[in-house]
């Protein structure tokens, strides 16, 4: 039996019992859809903001350009968008492609949808408390922590996919991977969060909104652009065959490759299946968890002790 079986189940034997309405899908989109209009209508109308006088200048494209090259520029900001754009390789395969094995590995749609709902909820109350430990001095300090919880999380995801039991999943192991999950989002929670306190600190008032603007759409590439030569890796990597299901047919037992998905689709069009001889995953994995630790031993934890100990001087392009 499924988690997500158990759950309606146990959902139903609940509402029985206290006379309780079920929560479906529906109502629980339309729920929170009218909880983002009423926010949204809120922030429109009832929120004021403080009137800016902004010339000309200010509000042209051009000069937005050359604001932007201008802070680019500067060396203290060039060092940390380069720590931006390595400080995600270390779990680059974990982000970009456990989920997806543990797909492959039996686990259902809809149980890592479920996963994903007991999530949510812990993430919120996370990334209050996570604000404000991420307020004082030295704003880095708790993303440079949350490094090695990270590193370590990558790494127990290839031993339990390695250990992945067979379908279907019991309540028990489902429990510890919604707890395994719920861990690892709020390590990568706290980056975000302190990355953010981090920019917002560092940026000079007068073009706020560029600065950061700037900041955060490199550390967002810093997370996209690794994410193609994994998945490339794992097909490198990766060495699977198709063994089909009658002799006879022009695919002999292990004739054709089975790692792309033309492949697979040609390998089950004729009744074969796959078999995975070598997952590229787990040699993926090990490959970005060295590199990762390089670039964090080596570059990203001095340059960002020193960095968050700079004053905001530092930062300014006026």
């Amino acid at each position: 039996m499924s988690f997500t079986v158990f759950l309606a189940l146990n959902s139903e034997a609940f509402s029985a019992r206290w006379g309780t309405p079920i929560l479906t899908l529906t109502a629980y989109l339309r729920f929170w859809g009218i909880v983002c209009f009423a926010v949204t209508m809120w922030l429109a109308f009832v929120q004021k903001e403080r009137k800016e006088e902004l010339t000309e200048d200010e509000t042209n494209i051009t000069n937005v350009y050359k604001t932007i090259w201008s802070i680019s520029r500067l060396k203290d900001v060039q060092s940390f968008l380069l720590i931006h754009l390595t400080s995600k390789i270390g779990f680059a395969a974990h982000d970009a492609a456990t989920s997806l094995k543990m797909v492959e590995k039996g686990l259902g749609k809809e149980d890592f949808a479920a996963a994903v709902l007991f999530d949510f909820p812990i993430q919120i109350v996370g990334g209050y408390f996570i604000a404000r430990w991420s307020r004082g001095d030295r704003p880095l300090r708790p993303w440079i922590w949350a490094f090695w919880p990270r590193l370590m999380f990558a790494f127990l995801a290839a031993v339990i996919l390695w250990n992945f039991p067979a379908p279907p999943i019991s309540v028990g192991f489902f429990a510890f991977l919604v707890m395994f999950r719920s861990l690892g989002e709020m390590a990568s929670t706290t980056q975000f969060v302190c990355n953010s306190a981090f920019h917002a600190r560092i940026s000079d008032p007068m073009i706020g909104g560029t600065y950061i603007t700037l900041l955060n759409t490199v550390s967002n590439l810093g997370g996209t652009w690794p994410r193609f030569f994994v998945l490339r890796a794992l097909d490198y990597f990766s060495i699977a065959t198709c063994e089909a299901g009658d002799a006879s047919t022009s695919l002999a037992s292990k004739g054709v490759e089975c790692v792309s998905e033309q492949g697979k689709a040609q390998c089950s069009a004729t009744g074969g299946r796959c078999v995975v001889e070598r997952d590229g995953y787990y040699i993926t994995t090990g490959v970005c968890l060295s590199l990762g630790l390089i670039f964090l031993l080596a570059y990203i934890l001095p340059t960002a002790r020193r960095l968050q100990a700079l004053p905001l001087s530092k930062w300014r392009i006026t």
